[in-house]
């Protein structure tokens, strides 16, 4: 698990395993965001089998799958909702981390400046500077 911190309350990473769950509960985090739909590579565990893994650990599980049809206003708003409503850390999930740094920084549009929420992508290693125009709304 390749841990990548966007900032103090979030941090992604590509695909997790079940047993990876009992590491993001020692490492304080209070919630698991799922964004990669079941189905996409016969080697990834179902997010049925991360859900129970979670559950098990005390943690909150939301499944939040970001697929070949794109972003959409709803799954934005699920984001800054869960961003929103966890006292703690939350940990995202996709592929390779990207989907979920998209989904974090359109969720932060309106509320946090367009450049900080790029330099804070760019930091944990993630290139978002071609969402600046949708970062800007308010």
């Amino acid at each position: 698990m390749d841990l990548k911190r966007i900032n103090d309350h979030v941090s992604v990473s590509g695909q997790i395993r079940p047993e990876d769950v009992a590491a993001l509960k020692a490492a304080g985090f209070v919630a698991i965001v799922n964004n990669r739909p079941d189905g996409e590579s016969p080697d990834q565990p179902d997010g049925a089998e991360i859900a129970a893994a979670a559950a098990a650990a005390g943690l909150a599980y939301h499944a939040i799958p970001l697929g070949r049809e794109g972003v959409s206003p709803e799954m934005v708003a699920q984001t800054k909702a869960v961003l929103e409503g966890s006292a703690g850390p939350v940990f995202c999930y996709c592929r390779s981390g990207t989907r979920s740094t998209t989904l974090w920084a359109l969720s932060q549009a309106g509320t946090v400046d367009a450049s900080q929420i790029i330099a804070q992508a760019a930091e944990a290693g993630y290139d978002m500077s071609h969402l600046a125009g949708h970062l800007d709304r308010n």
